[in-house]
């Protein structure tokens, strides 16, 4: 891990991974759906894989987020 993600606080690690997630799982549709059109079955799986994959790094941030909110009620950014 780099010296600056350690300095960021759960919020904005959470919104990372949300975001990094949520763009895995775009990519692992596009790949999965390259796969299944062109009757590549290991893009196919490879791209399944990755939106899977997505899917629990975007959940892991939003649980980052949450926790952050619930460790810093006061914090202003989370009063959103």
């Amino acid at each position: 891990m780099a010296d600056s993600d350690q300095d960021k606080d759960l919020r904005t690690k959470g919104q990372e991974n949300t975001v990094k997630g949520k763009l895995n799982e775009v990519a692992g549709k596009v790949q999965s759906k390259a796969g299944e059109l062109t009757g590549n079955e290991e893009m196919e799986a490879k791209g399944k894989a990755k939106q899977a994959g997505g899917k629990v790094q975007s959940t892991f941030g939003k649980g980052e987020q949450k926790v952050d909110k619930a460790l810093n009620p006061d914090n202003p950014d989370n009063q959103v």
